[in-house]
């Protein structure tokens, strides 16, 4: 059997030791949080950056059908509000529509958008 104070002694030691790291995990936990908030702001930029693209291409896709089969794509344009270029090549209209980034990242960064379509006229 032991006596009282050899068993004593690895709770004292525990508890010195655990007095010693008292308040790591918080300090741990500190660090953490700020990197973890960055990284899901830029997550969340990136999707806003993606979408804005994604309705910018939609658009152009829109403004030269409308173009090849004889009207108008000014309202398509207006809707995502970007600029809008034209080439025709025979049948073929294209249209290059390139708009500032809405997304608060894009913004300090400086980000143009740019998207590209192509469709056959009716050959007229």
């Amino acid at each position: 059997m032991h006596s009282p104070s050899e068993r004593a002694w690895p709770r004292r030691a525990c508890s010195r030791r655990a007095r010693s790291e008292r308040g790591s995990v918080t300090a741990e936990f500190a660090a953490v949080v700020p990197a973890v908030i960055l990284l899901l702001a830029c997550c969340l930029a990136a999707l806003q950056i993606a979408g804005q693209q994604l309705r910018l291409q939609d658009a152009a896709a829109d403004v030269s059908r409308s173009i090849a089969r004889g009207g108008g794509g000014g309202s398509e344009a207006a809707r995502v509000g970007a600029a809008v270029s034209v080439t025709q090549n025979g049948d073929l209209v294209c249209t290059r529509l390139s708009a500032r980034s809405r997304s608060p990242a894009g913004v300090l960064l400086g980000l143009t958008l740019s998207a590209s379509s192509c469709a056959l006229g009716d050959g007229k």
